[in-house]
């Protein structure tokens, strides 16, 4: 039997990364049962963390079979995400950090999703490996755990029997992939079929909006980001811009990769690919059009970089978020 401990920290939650997994575990149960393949259980599934836990400001409330000082030992532990203020959240779960570093030193898995990912790096657990996170908390994450190896691109991470999953209800492709890893790849597709889950979808890139980055107090780099955002429809040039700015290129790639994490040359690009993407969903231009329309020439280079960005080529995004796709 697995035993698996599903962590229910104090403060606000995301509910449904609490009954998700909860649910698709126990289906499992029942359908390897009625299959004949257990004539028992192979999960079982505790909520761990306070006796009673009010979410959504009392609407709903999720009892736990047990506290974290009586809880028995996990195969694996599951991290819910966590939602409302980070440090907040950080420092209201201490003891939760704690109980997951015993968890692992006890030889337990363990698996975060979204959000989560922030207490499961609070713990060190994750220093030098990769990681996974909702994309809207990437600078954030990157700022508080610089050993991390944050891969926002990814749906699923796994490394050295520790998981993690990207943003909002990607957490349903890592039950799966936890599914398949201990009852099989035939029961995966099976859970997959039943909750209408699309399975094996590996990028979450195609969902990001671009941030814009400007929680800093660097003035010339301000400007030059809403001289960007402003102009991405010309060619631009990163010697160009430094000369605008009246500042040398070296210092000007210098202080912009500081203030936005970004290289100005990167910056240039996710601001193109964003114009790009919104005239894909919203316009009827083909690909040549909304190329020139965002400063490109050259069809192979746009095609590269749209597809780098977004993990989609450009008439495959078109056709998943096109509204006259969509209509037609």
């Amino acid at each position: 039997m697995k035993k698996i401990s599903i962590v229910v920290p104090k403060g606000e939650l995301i509910l449904s990364s609490v009954i998700g997994p909860f649910k698709i575990f126990n289906a499992v149960n029942k359908y390897l049962i009625e299959t004949g393949q257990r004539t028992t259980p192979y999960y079982d599934i505790k909520l761990i963390g306070l006796a009673e836990n009010a979410l959504y400001n009392g609407v709903f409330s999720i009892n736990c079979h047990h506290n974290l000082d009586e809880s028995p030992h996990a195969d694996l532990v599951i991290i819910p995400s966590i939602m409302g203020e980070v440090n907040e959240g950080l420092s209201l779960n201490k003891d939760v950090i704690q109980w997951i570093i015993e968890q692992r030193a006890n030889g337990a898995e363990i698996a975060s999703f979204c959000f989560g990912a922030f207490l499961l790096a609070s713990t060190g657990l994750v220093d030098y490996k990769k990681c996974s996170t909702h994309w809207m908390g990437a600078d954030l994450f990157r700022s508080m755990f610089p050993n991390v190896n944050l891969v926002t691109e990814k749906i699923v991470t796994e490394e050295n029997g520790i998981y993690s999953s990207g943003g909002a209800y990607s957490f349903l492709n890592l039950v799966l992939h936890l599914v398949e890893k201990y009852t099989g790849r035939e029961t995966a597709i099976w859970a997959a079929k039943v909750f209408e889950i699309e399975i094996d979808r590996v990028s979450q890139s195609h969902f990001t909006i671009f941030n814009s980055q400007k929680s800093h107090s660097d003035e010339i780099i301000l400007k030059a980001q809403e001289y960007i955002e402003k102009h991405f429809y010309e060619k631009l040039n990163v010697e160009e811009l430094a000369d605008y700015f009246a500042i040398s290129r070296r210092n000007f790639i210098r202080k912009f990769k500081k203030a936005t994490k970004n290289l100005p040359s990167e910056y240039i690009q996710r601001v193109k690919m964003e114009a790009a993407k919104k005239k894909f969903e919203t316009s009827v231009n083909n690909v040549s059009e909304v190329m020139y329309t965002v400063g490109y020439n050259d069809m192979k280079s746009f095609r590269k970089i749209f597809k780098k960005v977004t993990g989609l080529t450009p008439n495959g995004y078109r056709m998943k978020y096109s509204r006259v796709a969509v209509s037609v």
